[in-house]
């Protein structure tokens, strides 16, 4: 269902990488494999990407709940859901459901602003009222987002603090309780700013359009340092070789969540690149995976 061959590029250019690199998966070698299914499919919306997959662990009891937020440079055609499958199935042998979200990137229509962050709180929200379909807790969602999903991730927990007139803001939105960000772009001012990251600027430009006298502040409902402090716990897992997020957006960000009063932890892997922060046999998902079962516990 998704087409990788730009972060492919990204991820891996022979003529550029070190001895070093050539030692971190690229992303055929994790799309390339056999791919695990989920165990239900609902729709949020008409459009075939406002979908949510449903990953439900063996047994009938109440099953801890992660809410899985997709990358991709906030673009369809680079990712779907789909590429969140590997990890999804991991947590489900671990006793652990996860509801994995799609929505409309910023290439398609109704995506970017407001369209692509509609569609996340709106698959966000749909936990809630499939619930006790699927017999999944919501006393304690973590919501785990990669890349660009790690900024969405992060921006569905700070949606209580959206400004009230945005057109964004929601009465009730679904109650996260931690977030686990895998070599996420919270802070989209610097995102835009940074020519070395892998999305590149303009698509930020793309998901939250331009300033206009109705909107001139396009950055207040869309990046999530201007939404803190979120209140909720945060980790944020980076790579230390990773190519197409630098690691400075991280540490940037785990300051400014710091600065705010937020309890945010970053946490560096070393040997680490983009591709395994979803690679379920990596170090790196591993110390994820830690981190959001300690989350789930809490």
């Amino acid at each position: 269902m998704f087409r990788l061959a730009l972060l492919a590029l990204l991820a891996f250019t022979p003529s550029m990488t070190s001895a070093a690199d050539q030692k971190l998966l690229t992303w055929p070698d994790l799309t390339g494999r056999t791919q695990p299914k989920p165990d239900a499919t609902i729709a949020y919306g008409p459009d075939h990407m406002q979908k949510v997959d449903v990953w439900l662990p063996a047994g009938k009891g109440v099953h801890p709940t992660v809410l899985m937020v997709h990358g991709g440079c906030w673009t369809t055609s680079i990712a779907d859901r789909s590429l969140m499958n590997w990890i999804a199935d991991d947590l489900r042998r671990d006793g652990i459901a996860v509801w994995n979200i799609d929505y409309r990137g910023v290439d398609r229509g109704g995506g970017g602003y407001p369209g692509t962050f509609l569609d996340a709180a709106a698959a966000a929200d749909a936990l809630s009222d499939n619930a006790k379909r699927f017999h999944l807790d919501t006393k304690r969602i973590v919501a785990v987002g990669h890349s660009a999903g790690g900024h969405l991730a992060l921006w569905l927990a700070a949606r209580p603090n959206l400004p009230a007139q945005s057109p964004l803001r929601e009465s009730k939105p679904l109650r996260i309780a931690h977030v686990v960000s895998l070599g996420g772009l919270p802070d989209l001012e610097a995102t835009a700013a940074s020519p070395d990251n892998g999305c590149g600027v303009e698509v930020v430009a793309q998901l939250i359009g331009t300033p206009s006298t109705a909107r001139p502040d396009i950055y207040a409902d869309t990046s999530v340092p201007r939404l803190l402090p979120l209140r909720v716990a945060q980790d944020l897992v980076n790579g230390l070789e990773d190519r197409i997020i630098p690691i400075r957006l991280g540490t940037g960000y785990e300051a400014q969540a710091k600065q705010a009063g937020d309890t945010a932890v970053l946490h560096i892997v070393p040997d680490t690149g983009h591709v395994e922060l979803v690679a379920p046999e990596s170090a790196a998902w591993k110390e994820s995976k830690r981190l959001i079962r300690a989350a789930l516990k809490k």
